[in-house]
């Protein structure tokens, strides 16, 4: 199983406390502000594990981002787990239409999160 998470959150209070939830679990954590960045970050460590990817962000939305990651083929096996606050059943669909295998509401399920986690690790 791979350990390695990568957060993708352009709020840093959100990436600081899943970092300090998933590190408690043994996790290492990788994070990025923006999709682009996280975007260049997994053509560049392809150790990452699961994307923990935020969907509304300024700039490119996780749902881009999800887009252009799902298009690369170099890492477009990678699994995402869509983070966001967005809750209603359509936008979870939405999300796992871009290609998410996963999707988490914010505030997020702590358990609900590991599961899917391990689910897809």
């Amino acid at each position: 199983m791979n350990k390695k998470i990568l957060i993708v959150d352009d709020d840093p209070r959100n990436i600081f406390a899943l970092k300090l939830t998933l590190k408690t679990r043994g996790y290492q954590m990788e994070s990025c502000t923006a999709a682009q960045d996280a975007i260049q970050l997994l053509e560049k460590d392809s150790g990452i594990g699961v994307v923990l990817m935020d969907m509304m962000m300024p700039g490119m939305d996780g749902y881009e981002a999800i887009k252009i990651i799902r298009n690369t083929p170099s890492i477009n096996k990678v699994p995402i787990i869509a983070v966001t606050a967005q809750a209603m059943q359509e936008d979870r669909q939405k999300c796992l239409d871009v290609g998410a295998q996963d999707y988490v509401k914010k505030p997020i399920d702590v358990d609900l999160l590991l599961t899917a986690i391990e689910k897809l690790s």
